[in-house]
This record gives structure tokens, C-alpha cells and sequence, in this order.
């Protein structure tokens, strides 16, 4: 950010939000037309040092990085009608923003106006041809050849069953031996969990080559369930060998359980905190493991391919060709095989998911 810039910051008058998730909003009008709009939406963001996480034919979305390296506020730009819409939205879990979206939105309309008065006619109509340029990538250059695909085993679901199913079970009698000699930690131990599982499913998708997402999610939510149902059924069986209790049944040590709740230093919870804490247990390992396993899947999709490749793919798909053509064109740069093909494709929707994962507040 410039000095002009850091100094005006400091005249800005704060407004206050208060709210789940703070924000604030203003509008401008602006006599710029769709096409430049938004790259000089972009421009300014720039020169305010904030990172871009998207931008399409009316809109453009940025972050800003506070202390620690942390994102703070998500800055949206909405073109419409000759109106910009400027919206900042705090990133943290604080109920009031200490005005500190009001001094992003005003700031980001005085940068804006900077930016917009260094461009005359002339360099409207070259910004124009610059960026019909680059939508159309007519700076592209076709290569001779591109990278060949490695040999790689077809798809097979049973390698991450299998392995997730083992998994579970083992994780299932550690935490019941923990639980058992009393040095569980509620919380941190969920934790690991849902870091383990998603260690293992990385490993097993790398392995089996299977990336299917709705069935490895339906696995990993399987995993979890096997995991923890496996701790009540080992915990059990680790007592009733330590307590010679050979014909206590596993529903009756479950109704025990229930009937004795939870107890938390010298507070008993009941059945209910009991209850409560099978939920939370679930819950973190649920949210923690399926951002992990999204995240490795998407990482993977894109390992699988050089970017070389994904780009003379995206490049046929800009320029409005059907699939079946694309295919025919990298069949003829010796990407033949269905499933080399169908990974490419796979390629280019991580990228769009990890544009996604960006835009996130």
C-alpha cells in the first residue's frame, strides 16, 4: 500500500457493526463499462496489498491479511448497472468488527477512484483489448508435445474399504484403552482422530487411485461411526477382563454407562452430558476429518496431472469445444486412454474447488 494510502486510511471515520458475522456495505457509481470494471477492481485491490481469491465477469472478491499472516475481512465487489457494491464481512468469530469493515470499504472506494483516474480513453479502450486477450487466452501457445501419462492401476474402492475398516478398529481399541486407564482428553483426542483418518484416507486414495467423493465420504462418515461404536465395545470388553464380569452383556454395560453419565471432576453430567459428549466427539471428527479428506482429494486430483496438460485441456474448453473434441485433441497428444482423460477433467474441477476454498469466509 502506498503512503498516500496508508495516510488516508488514518482519517477514516470508524462505523461500528455488531453481528454474528459483522459487516458493512457501501455503493458507488462509476461510468467505467463491464469489461474494465472489474480488472480495475482488480488493479486496486493490488495496490492495497490484499489477496485475490476470485473474480468473474462482475464480481471480484479479495482478503486482507492482518496479524500473524491472518485473513481479517473478505472485501466483495458486485458490478451491476453502472453501480459497484462494495461489502466487507469479518473472517474472525468476533460479534462486534470495532469498524474495522467500514475502514476496509472506504478505503477500498478512495483506492478505487485513485486507480480509475489513470485511465483516459486510450487506455480504457487498451485495457479492453488486454483483457479480451486474456479471456479468449489468445496468448497461448499450442505446444509441439505435452507430457505423457504415467502408468497408473485403474480405480479400486476396495483398498480404501478395507483400509478404513481396519482403521477404525484400531483407533477404536486405543482411544477404549485410554477411556479405560483414565487418560482420555475430550477435545484433543478428536482432534488427532480426525487428523489420523485423514492421514490414512490420503494415503489409501494415493494408493487405490479412487477418487469418487461421494463414496469415500460416505466411507469416511462409516470410519467414524466404526470407530468410536468400536471404543464402547472394547472399553467393555477391557473391563470385563480386568473385573472377571463374564456374563455382563455388552447392552447391559451400555444401559450402565448411560445410567451413570458423565462426570467431570466432581460434576455429574447425567445422561444427557454423556450424550452430549458422543455428539461433540462425533461433530469435531466429522468436520475436521472431511475438510482434511476434501482437501488431500483435491490435492491429489491435481498431483495426478502436469500443469502443462490441464492447461492444453482448459485452453480446447475456452474455446466453447465440446468434450468429445477435447478428448480428440489430447488423444492426438498421446492421451489416449478414457481414464488418462477423465483425470484431466478431474484436474480442472480441483482447480475450480480450490478457487472455492478461497472464496470461503
Amino acid at each position: 500500500m502506498t503512503e498516500e494510502l496508508k495516510q488516508f486510511e488514518k482519517t477514516i471515520k470508524k462505523k461500528h457493526r455488531f453481528n454474528w458475522t459483522p459487516k458493512f456495505e457501501n455503493e458507488i457509481r462509476t461510468d467505467l463499462n463491464k469489461t474494465v470494471v472489474i480488472p480495475i477492481v482488480i488493479k486496486t485491490f493490488k495496490k492495497l496489498g490484499w489477496d485475490i481469491v476470485y473474480q468473474d465477469e462482475t464480481n471480484a472478491e479479495a482478503k486482507r491479511k492482518g496479524n500473524w499472516d491472518k485473513w481479517t475481512e473478505k472485501i466483495s465487489v458486485t458490478f451491476h448497472h453502472g453501480k459497484l457494491m462494495v461489502k466487507s464481512t469479518s473472517l474472525g468469530n468476533e460479534l462486534w468488527d470495532l469498524g474495522r469493515n467500514s475502514i476496509r470499504v472506504q478505503l477500498f472506494i478512495h483506492a478505487f477512484k485513485l486507480t480509475e483516474k489513470e485511465f483516459d480513453k486510450e487506455a480504457i479502450i487498451e485495457l479492453e483489448q488486454e483483457v479480451e486477450k486474456a479471456n479468449n487466452l489468445d496468448d497461448y501457445e499450442m505446444p509441439e508435445s505435452l507430457p505423457q501419462p504415467k502408468v497408473r492401476k485403474e480405480p479400486q474402492f476396495w483398498i480404501p474399504i478395507v483400509g478404513g475398516i481396519i482403521t477404525a478398529l484400531l483407533l477404536g481399541f486405543v482411544i477404549a484403552f485410554l477411556s479405560v486407564k483414565g487418560i482420555y482428553i475430550i477435545g484433543l483426542f478428536e482432534l488427532g482422530v480426525a487428523i489420523f483418518i485423514g492421514f490414512v484416507l490420503t494415503q489409501l486414495i494415493k494408493l487405490s487411485n479412487y477418487t469418487n467423493y461421494d463414496k469415500l465420504h460416505y466411507l469416511f462418515i462409516g470410519i467414524i461411526i466404526v470407530t468410536y461404536v468400536s471404543n464402547q465395545y472394547f472399553q467393555y470388553q477391557i473391563i470385563l477382563n480386568e473385573n472377571s464380569l463374564y456374563n455382563f452383556g455388552f447392552w447391559e454395560f451400555m444401559s450402565a454407562r448411560i445410567e451413570a453419565g458423565l462426570t467431570i471432576k466432581d460434576l455429574n453430567t447425567g445422561w444427557i452430558g454423556l450424550i452430549i459428549s458422543w455428539a461433540f466427539q462425533l461433530g469435531i471428527t466429522y468436520f475436521i476429518g472431511a475438510f482434511r479428506l476434501l482437501t488431500s482429494l483435491t490435492m491429489y486430483q491435481l498431483e495426478r496431472i502436469p500443469p502443462e496438460v490441464i492447461d492444453f485441456a482448459y485452453y480446447h474448453l475456452i474455446k466453447e469445444k465440446s468434450i468429445i473434441q477435447v478428448r480428440g485433441e489430447l488423444s492426438q497428444m498421446g492421451w489416449k486412454d478414457t481414464q488418462d482423460q477423465n483425470e484431466i477433467f478431474e484436474a480442472i474441477g480441483a482447480v475450480q474447488d480450490i478457487k472455492e476454498y478461497r472464496r470461503m469466509e
